[in-house]
C-alpha cells in the first residue's frame, strides 16, 4: 500500500513514530494548531484531529490548540435563539453560541488523553481571553499567556475554545463569525508562538477560487497586506481581523488541509513582505456577491453634497465600499455606491428620509452586481497593472460600473452574470495561470 493510500490518521501517526528521535535539542518550537468547524465535525474527524496534534507533540514541540464548534452547530445554537425571541438578550445568546466550542474543546482533550497526551481544556474565560463588551462582535483586548504557557512548560497540550473570551461584565462574549481564527492568533501571539497553523478543509491559498478557475494556482508564500486585501474583498479561506491581527503582531500563520497529510512545507503561509524574495506582481483574484449598488440621480452640484449623502449612513453604521462621482454639463451630480447586501434596506431608507436635504432626483439600487478585486504588491511599483484589467474585460465586453483602488488592490463593479468569465480571463491575463504538466 503506498503512503497515498493509508488513512490521514494511520500516516499522522506514522510520521510521529518516524521523527520523534530527531526532535532538535535547541529551543522547542512553539506552534498554535487551529481546527474549524469541519474538522472537527464529528468523532472520527476529532480523533485524526488528536493525532495531528500527537504528532507534533511526538515531535517535542510545545502545542496550544483552539478550537471552533463542530460544524452545524452554530448556526443551529443561534437558531434556537432566534426561535425564542429574535431580539435575544446579546449576553444571554452568547452564553449559548458559546457552547459548541465548549463541547469540542473536551472532547479533543479527552481525544488526546486517550492516546496518551496530557491534555486539558481551557474557555475563554479560563485564559483569560479579555474582550470589550460588544457581545456578539466583541473585540479582543488582550490575552493573559500565564496559564498557556505553565501548561506548555510542563508537556501538557492546552485546549482552546475558539470565538469566545470575557467581557468587562464578566460575562461570555462571543467574537463573531470567524472568530476562532482571531482567537487563535491573539493566542498565538499571547505565548510567543513561532507559528499559528490554521487547518480547514482546502490545502492552501490558491491564486483565485479553483472551483471556478480550473488553473489556479496554490502559493508557498503570500504577504500579510495582500492576504488582508484579498480576505477583505471575498476570499473566504482567512478571516479578515485574524489577518489584520497577525499583521500587527508578526504572527506567522500556515494555511493547510485537515483531510490530507501534511508536512512542515504544506500548506500556504502568510508571512512579512521582508521574507518573500521574489513578489509576484498580482497574488491573486478575488471575487464579493455582497454588494448592493446605489445610485443617487441628478443632485444640484454645490459643495457638502457627498456630506449630505455619506454623513446619515454612517450615522446608521453602514459602511460604504466603492464610491463615483460625475457631474454633467447640467450641473446635476450623479452619486453611484455600494454597501453590503444586507444594509441596502437600510441605507435607502435613510437616503429617503433625508431626500429634502439632498434633494435627489432618482435613487436606484441593484444587487444583482459583483465585486471583482485583483491585488499583489508588485502594484506599488509597477505601472500598468489596472490598464491591463480594464482592457481584459472591455475586451471581452464587460462593462465596469464602479472602480475603487488601494495601493495594492483594484476592484470593479460588473454585472455578476460575467463573474467567472471575468475571473478567468483575468486570471490568465496576469499570467497566473498553473503550468500544464508535460507528459512523458
Amino acid at each position: 500500500m503506498s503512503m497515498s493510500d493509508t488513512p490521514v490518521h494511520d500516516q499522522i501517526s506514522g510520521r510521529a513514530d518516524t521523527l520523534s528521535m530527531s526532535v532538535d535539542s535547541g529551543k522547542r518550537k512553539t506552534i498554535v494548531m487551529k481546527f474549524g468547524g469541519t474538522s472537527v465535525g464529528n468523532i472520527e474527524r476529532i480523533r485524526i484531529v488528536a493525532q495531528r496534534v500527537k504528532a507534533e507533540h511526538a515531535l517535542g514541540r510545545r502545542v496550544a490548540v483552539v478550537v471552533s464548534a463542530m460544524a452545524g452547530v452554530t448556526n443551529q445554537m443561534v437558531g434556537y435563539c432566534s426561535e425564542l425571541d429574535p431580539l435575544a438578550d446579546p449576553k444571554e445568546y452568547d452564553a449559548v453560541v458559546a457552547s459548541g466550542e465548549q463541547v469540542t474543546s473536551g472532547l479533543v482533550a479527552i481525544a488526546l488523553q486517550a492516546l496518551g497526551v496530557p491534555a486539558r481544556s481551557f474557555q475563554g474565560w479560563q485564559i483569560p481571553l479579555v474582550t470589550d463588551d460588544a457581545h456578539g462582535k466583541a473585540s479582543i483586548d488582550g490575552v493573559d499567556g500565564t496559564e498557556l504557557l505553565k501548561c506548555l512548560d510542563n508537556g501538557i497540550v492546552p485546549v482552546i475554545a475558539g470565538f469566545q473570551g470575557v467581557g468587562p461584565d464578566n460575562r461570555i462574549a462571543t467574537l463573531g463569525r470567524g472568530g476562532s481564527d482571531t482567537s487563535a492568533v491573539a493566542i498565538a501571539a499571547a505565548i510567543h508562538a513561532d507559528q499559528c497553523d490554521i487547518y480547514t478543509d482546502v490545502d492552501g491559498i490558491y491564486t483565485t477560487d479553483p472551483r471556478i478557475v480550473k488553473r489556479a494556482r496554490k502559493l508557498d508564500r503570500i504577504t500579510y497586506e495582500e492576504m488582508l486585501e484579498l480576505a477583505s474583498v471575498g476570499a473566504k479561506v482567512l478571516q479578515t481581523r485574524s489577518v489584520g491581527l497577525a499583521m500587527r503582531e508578526g504572527v506567522r500563520v500556515r494555511v493547510l488541509s485537515s483531510f490530507s497529510e501534511t508536512d512542515d512545507d504544506s500548506g500556504s503561509i502568510v508571512v512579512d513582505e521582508d521574507e518573500i524574495v521574489e513578489k509576484e506582481l498580482v497574488a491573486g483574484i478575488a471575487s464579493s456577491h455582497d454588494e448592493a449598488k446605489l445610485s443617487v440621480r441628478r443632485i444640484p452640484d454645490r459643495p457638502g453634497i457627498a456630506a449630505a449623502i455619506f454623513g446619515p449612513l454612517a450615522e446608521a453604521n453602514i459602511n460604504v465600499d466603492m464610491i463615483v462621482q460625475s457631474t454633467g454639463v447640467d450641473r446635476m451630480t450623479n452619486m453611484t455606491f455600494t454597501v453590503g447586501k444586507s444594509d441596502e434596506a437600510a441605507a435607502r431608507a435613510v437616503l429617503e428620509s433625508a431626500h429634502g436635504i439632498i434633494q435627489y432626483g432618482e435613487l436606484e439600487t441593484s444587487h444583482n452586481v459583483v465585486k471583482i478585486s485583483v491585488v499583489g504588491v508588485g502594484m506599488r511599483s509597477n505601472a500598468g497593472l489596472a490598464a491591463t484589467m480594464f482592457a481584459t474585460l472591455a475586451e471581452r465586453g464587460i462593462n465596469v460600473q464602479v472602480i475603487s483602488t488601494s495601493e495594492i488592490k483594484i476592484s470593479v463593479l460588473i454585472d455578476s452574470e460575467y463573474k467567472e468569465l471575468a475571473m478567468r480571463a483575468l486570471h490568465t491575463a496576469y499570467g497566473l495561470d498553473k503550468k500544464e504538466e508535460s507528459s512523458t
